[in-house]
């Protein structure tokens, strides 16, 4: 492996948080983004890749908040079209399309979903959905998305929907409508691969640094790890906080929205092939996603329900959400799911801004997904709202107003600037690592399998029923930010969103952790690296 390749240069660990400290603490830089989800991530990348000079601080670690835990979804906004709201649906299409065509195809991979035509529905439901369905093949096909990416949509008989999806109750079924749209492997992933690649084009990027005040230009912070106060200069700031963005900007109206999911073991749902949809009794354009995942559990979310008073890194699932998810899935499942079927819970909080011409509206499933770029002379700029599948243009858009700020900077190319990782879809298929790898660290996975040959031991699975092995653990370590136990289960891998499995690998996630305190620093960042 070359030591001095531009793959290296993206790996970020302590040593490099290190130097970022130092860095910031002696230098203005063009512009100090703080919030380290995807939004802010996107932000840095974006001013990164227009030739600003870039800080990146985030309290905790990157992406251990509302972008976390998503449903992984990278979708065109079929809900969007139901509700009118052709601008989000339309913005949404084109930003999938760049997402699995350039920025992103090792993570973000098609998903079928199928939407049953129940017996017990009206049939002017059938209709409506099949409408919407051709209508956001349009938009698909408008935004350049190719066929041989996302397939055409198609009507399944009753017979090859059943065969697709073994637990719905096929006495139920009259049809089915397959569609086709994005699933990315992992969300804090893509929130990663995002941070490394501004790291690599010269981003400071630092976590563990918590923001306790903002102005126009600078931000100061506490370093979590040492207590320490420290202030850092930037030409302008950009409040990129999520939910916590009301915090630095008084005037902003912020509605914390919960979504829930709930984990499920993929055997008992009888090893799905395909995503299906569950209609919200009551509640046009309001569904319940049933999403497989490539690690043999299905997600079942999600909720919308405002929430002002959970804490925005780890909400919990009261179980309210559980009774609705179980309620409204078990009316297409021919075994209903009870209670100890699920073995796992997550929720995130949307950060959703309220404009004034949406005061009437029920709930926050009726507030639009549409983003906020704030921009008040003499103030941080801020952005905020939106979703994961377009961060990047929430991103172009408020450095955007950084630039105009400042007065130079480069326009914006990051639609065809591919992240860590990625490459071309044929030539992934060239890369020597096993497929699994390929899914989950595009080109980077030959750096993990680099260290399984320094390391034979951390070759092998953490446990019986897992294929994650320590060596990815290590290099999450050595090149992707983890510094504790909780990092490598509840976001490297996430096997915390099964505490039994989380338990079960812990043990060696410690030893790892050990492991990499004696690896010196020179080789986790580039200046060595194992044959």
């Amino acid at each position: 492996m070359n030591a001095n390749s531009a793959e290296n240069q993206t790996w970020i660990n302590d040593a490099t948080r290190q130097l970022a400290l130092d860095h910031v603490a002696s230098h203005t830089v063009d512009v100090v983004v703080v919030g380290g989800g995807v939004t802010g991530a996107g932000v840095a990348l974006d001013a990164a890749s227009r030739g600003l000079s870039v800080a990146l601080v985030e309290s905790n670690d990157f992406g251990s908040g509302t972008s976390g835990y998503s449903s992984k979804l990278v979708h065109g906004g079929l809900r969007y079209l139901a509700k009118m709201d052709f601008a989000v649906a339309w913005e949404s299409a084109v930003e999938r399309r760049w997402l699995m065509s350039r920025i992103a195809p090792h993570l973000v991979h098609p998903l079928g979903f199928i939407i049953p035509d129940s017996r017990r529905a009206h049939p002017l439901e059938a209709a409506t959905a099949g409408l919407g369905v051709v209508i956001y093949d349009v938009l698909r096909r408008l935004s350049g998305m190719s066929g041989a990416i996302l397939p055409r949509p198609q009507l399944l008989s009753r017979q090859a929907v059943a065969a697709m999806v073994p637990a719905l109750d096929a006495d139920q079924i009259r049809r089915g409508i397959l569609y086709w749209d994005g699933q990315v492997i992992d969300d804090a992933r893509l929130v990663l691969g995002i941070v490394r690649t501004a790291a690599g084009l010269g981003a400071h990027v630092i976590r563990n640094l918590k923001a306790t005040g903002m102005t126009a230009t600078s931000v100061n912070a506490v370093d979590t790890r040492t207590a320490q106060a420290i202030t850092i200069h930037g030409r302008t700031v950009v409040n990129a906080t999520g939910v916590w963005a009301a915090e630095f900007e008084p005037g902003l109206t912020i509605t914390p929205s919960r979504g829930t999911h709930l984990v499920v073991r993929a055997e008992r749902l009888g090893n799905p092939h395909t995503a299906h949809t569950v209609a919200v009794p009551g509640l046009f354009g309001r569904y319940v996603f049933v999403l497989p995942q490539s690690t043999g559990v299905v997600y079942i979310g999600l909720t919308d329900e405002e929430d002002q008073q959970a804490e925005g890194h780890q909400p919990q699932v009261p179980e309210h959400d559980v009774g609705f998810l179980l309620g409204v899935v078990n009316t297409t499942l021919a075994v209903p799911l009870t209670r100890d079927d699920v073995v796992g819970s997550f929720a995130g909080l949307r950060p959703l801004v309220q404009s004034t011409n949406e005061n009437n509206v029920r709930g926050t499933a009726d507030i639009s997904r549409r983003h906020l770029i704030q921009d008040v002379a003499g103030e941080p700029i801020t952005v905020v709202g939106g979703k994961l599948t377009t961060y990047r243009r929430m991103a172009q858009d408020a450095v955007d107003v950084v630039t105009r700020r400042l007065g130079y900077g480069r326009t914006c190319n990051t639609r065809t600037l591919p992240l860590v990782g990625a490459s071309g879809l044929n030539e992934l298929d060239d890369v020597q690592a096993p497929a699994r790898l390929i899914q989950k660290y595009g080109t980077d996975a030959v750096s993990v399998c680099a260290l399984q040959r320094q390391y034979p031991a951390l070759g092998e699975p953490l446990f019986e029923g897992t294929d994650i092995t320590g060596a990815e653990l290590l290099f999450s370590v050595l090149a992707e930010g983890a510094t504790t136990v909780e990092d490598l289960l509840e976001r490297r891998t996430r096997l915390a969103l099964v505490p039994a499995d989380a338990a079960k690998a812990q043990p060696m996630a410690e030893e790892i952790i050990a492991l990499a305190a004696g690896i010196p620093h020179p080789y986790a960042h580039g200046e060595g690296t194992p044959e």
